[in-house]
């Protein structure tokens, strides 16, 4: 039972942190350069939106994380 529920939140985090990850604005020199995503990149700095953006982010992947591990010791 406590397998089913952990597969569950980790599912659910999993597809948060796709989102969340896609959400990021691209830093320069990737894939967004090429679809014109260095277009606004003069307007665009480090606001207290992409600074929360980050810390949700890194909170989401320890949580992926710590299931990710709680599965694999479950599971053995």
């Amino acid at each position: 039972m406590l397998t089913i529920a952990v597969l569950v939140i980790h599912i659910a985090v999993s597809g948060a942190l796709v989102f969340l990850i896609l959400l990021h604005s691209g830093k320069g020199g990737g894939l967004s350069d090429m679809f014109g995503g260095s277009v606004g990149q003069a307007a665009a700095g480090s606001t207290v939106v992409e600074k929360n953006l980050d810390r949700i982010t890194i909170i989401v992947a320890v949580i992926f994380a710590f299931t990710t591990l709680t599965l694999a010791m479950r599971v053995r």
